[in-house]
């Protein structure tokens, strides 16, 4: 057995938010350093590593990403950071993996490089990374994310995770107060945010598209009840399978909101928060992991490749660099789904995942 389930469970209980990550990029870096790597921290000012092992021999530049952030909930009326991702899990295999390939010794060629990168969860870790040179000298990347029981049980795993482009829209809405006995000498926030929220529920792009735009939250209080607010803000989450029609999808959105506030004379202050790049996924990359999840689990255990209206960070590398890139899934029967506060998985299979990257890394460095 190797120390994967020692390092996850040490993880497991010390979630930290997004750039927050400061005992677990520790953790991991003194056991980076401790196995024989170079380890740089606090890259671009971050709490991400990135950790080398080079051959001194020519060969190509690969990539391992991993993400280190847990999601923050709301629980019994309390904000806390939880790993309901499985992020502690993708650590931990490729930490693992890191260990095992430099204490065997199969690298013979090229340079491993291996990133932990923070705030996945913000949409912004994998750019910060990016501006701080990981990825300059890299020609292949590679990363992969735990799965839902339903889309891929234990024992199996797909060699490639199609993701959506995913955006986050954030309005704020003025209007003019008034008393709620002369509403004709105000504007009121409240009635132009449902005007927005309706605007971009009539949004339509083409049928076979699998795409989605719906307000997520929706604050708005005059601090009283007889007098007319002046002030909304609402927030919008946007999904589209490529990135042309998210681009589509986009558009579409800030014109109806800004047109249907306009149109009872309040104003919007709209700002595009978050957006995150559709899957773009290299066929050669795809073949090694194929190959790598046969050899561990056999032709069997080969699932086939998986479309999710979900958004992964991961996509900003090969969309900002010219790298291939390359994301799989792995199944560990996790339950009862990503993001749950409750979620949990079988930790046993994060072995799978261990030998899965090693034999990734020794196909392209071996």
């Amino acid at each position: 057995m190797s120390n994967v389930l020692e390092h996850y469970h040490y993880l497991h209980q010390i979630p930290e938010l997004g750039f927050e990550e400061v005992k677990t990029s520790n953790y991991i870096a003194t056991k980076l350093e401790e196995a024989g790597y170079k380890v740089t921290r606090n890259i671009n000012n971050t709490t991400g590593i990135v950790a080398e092992y080079d051959s001194g021999k020519s060969g190509p530049v690969l990539a391992l990403r991993a993400d280190m952030d847990a999601l923050g909930h709301i629980i019994d009326g309390q904000h806390c950071a939880r790993h309901t991702c499985g992020h502690d899990g993708h650590s931990s295999m490729l930490l693992t993996a890191a260990q095992e390939l430099i204490k065997e010794g199969n690298i013979k060629k090229g340079k491993l490089k291996l990133i932990f990168q923070p705030a996945e969860e913000l949409g912004s870790g994998a750019l910060a990374m990016i501006e701080g040179g990981a990825i300059d000298d890299v020609d292949m990347i590679i990363g992969l994310h735990v799965r839902p029981k339903e889309e891929c049980p234990k024992g199996f795993a797909s060699a490639a995770m199609f993701y959506s482009a995913s955006t986050t829209v954030e309005v704020n809405i003025h209007g003019i107060p008034a008393h709620g006995a002369r509403p004709h000498l105000g504007v009121n926030a409240l009635d132009a945010a449902t005007m927005a929220i309706q605007a971009v529920n009539t949004i339509h792009l083409a049928p076979s598209l699998t795409y989605s735009v719906k307000a997520t939250r929706c604050i708005c209080d005059a601090g009283v009840t007889n007098a007319i607010p002046s002030e909304a803000y609402v927030c919008w989450d946007l999904r589209a399978p490529t990135n042309p029609a998210m681009d589509e999808l986009k558009a579409k959105t800030l014109k109806a909101i800004e047109l249907s506030v306009a149109s009872i004379g309040a104003k919007a202050d709209i700002k595009v928060s978050k957006e995150i790049p559709a899957a773009e996924i290299d066929d050669e990359v795809t073949q090694i992991i194929a190959e790598s999840i046969i050899d561990v689990l056999g032709k069997e255990g080969l699932k086939e490749p998986i479309f999710t209206p979900g958004g992964e960070d991961f996509f900003n590398y090969p969309r900002e660099r010219d790298v291939k890139s390359g994301f799989w899934g792995l199944g560990v029967d996790l339950t009862p789904g990503l993001h749950h506060p409750d979620m949990t998985f079988d930790t046993s299979a994060l072995e799978n995942g261990v030998k899965i990257t090693k034999t990734c890394a020794l196909k392209v460095l071996g």
